[in-house]
């Protein structure tokens, strides 16, 4: 039998882990997800939009996109029918964007197929794969056949660090729940990383609502109208404020260790150093918290740390490299917290 392998919570604690990626700004991250909706509803030509957007790095529905390599497969359409599709919403052709109307189905090729892309094309961001029902063996919809098919493309999602969307159908029935009108039964929610319903208000009103729930997203609904014109959802919503994700911890902690270099103490006795820097009141145990959950921001401003228990303490050890600083304040003499947005 093999060992367990397990992690102590310490350790889970105090490990910087590389940050989750959006391809959508708040909305799509990496990993696996469903994309559901009534037949005809519109799915294809959000989804087709939503690959146009990240392979020219614009916004989609008012979100930043990662631009990178997208894969569509759109296994119930002809390339006609894509070129179509493609002139209604650009004139501008990108070489980002790739099609195919044929895979193997999940399990029997389709993974190695996704892998060979990727081999070919390391950017890549996102795969949407129109329909699912196109990439399964069987029609068998149990909950262990669901969740089965879905895990095998969840796993695939993980280990290439990207994006896959899969374009599935709703039920004819109507739920309080949107999520629970998605076809086949919750081995499919309970799998993917995130769900997204297309509802219309009304059967051909071209008014809908996008029904967004995820482990790494807030849950959110967003008001639609297709635009005949630009042949793409628009959102209806009134824009609201952004949340402000300057960390002021973080942009304490660089003003006093770019003028120090080094400090090696204990979370209380940092804040008191940080005190000489900013007025803002920091709390000790949520200094590590704070260390290890931007890690990755640290070191792009030239920051290393790591921690180091004794018999009576912990300390945590910083120290400060010019040479690795990629922000524009390293070459200023003078700089300020309230003049040096860190992001969260």
């Amino acid at each position: 039998m093999k060992k367990l392998i397990t992690r102590s919570c310490e350790e889970i604690m105090t490990t910087v882990y590389k940050p989750i990626e959006f391809v959508i700004d708040g909305l799509i991250a990496q990993g696996l997800y469903i994309l559901a909706g009534a037949p005809k509803v519109g799915k294809s030509w959000l989804a087709l939009d939503m690959c146009l957007s990240i392979a020219k790095g614009e916004k989609i529905l008012g979100l930043k996109t990662s631009q990178g390599t997208a894969l569509y497969l759109c296994l119930e359409d002809s390339y006609a029918r894509i070129q179509n599709r493609l002139y209604e919403l650009t004139d501008e052709p990108t070489e980002m964007l790739y099609f195919s109307v044929m895979s193997d189905p999940i399990g029997g090729g389709l993974e190695e197929q996704i892998e060979g892309f990727v081999s070919e094309h390391r950017d890549l961001k996102i795969v949407f794969i129109d329909t699912l029902q196109m990439v399964r063996g069987s029609t068998d919809s149990s909950y262990g056949s669901d969740y089965k098919d879905l895990s095998i493309l969840k796993a695939l999602a993980d280990k290439l660090a990207i994006t896959v969307i899969v374009v599935h159908h709703t039920r004819k029935c109507k739920d309080i729940d949107p999520f629970n009108m998605i076809s086949g039964s919750t081995g499919i929610s309970g799998c993917v990383d995130g769900s997204l319903v297309l509802i219309e208000s009304k059967r051909g009103s071209r008014n809908a609502k996008l029904y967004c729930v995820g482990r790494d997203i807030e849950n959110a609904e967003i008001n639609l109208q297709f635009d005949s014109d630009l042949k793409k959802w628009v959102v209806t919503d009134e824009p609201s404020a952004p949340k402000s994700k300057d960390n002021i911890f973080l942009a304490a902690l660089y003003v006093y260790i770019k003028k120090k270099i080094d400090f090696s103490g204990t979370a209380s006795e940092l804040i008191e150093k940080l005190k000489s820097v900013s007025d803002e009141t920091f709390y000790p145990n949520r200094v590590t918290r704070e260390l290890v959950r931007n890690g990755y921001t640290l070191r792009k401003y030239g920051i290393d740390f790591e921690y180091k228990r004794t018999r009576n303490c912990r300390l945590i050890i910083l120290h400060y490299d010019r040479e690795r600083d990629s922000s524009d304040s390293k070459n200023t003499s003078e700089v300020t917290v309230n003049r040096l947005p860190l992001k969260v």
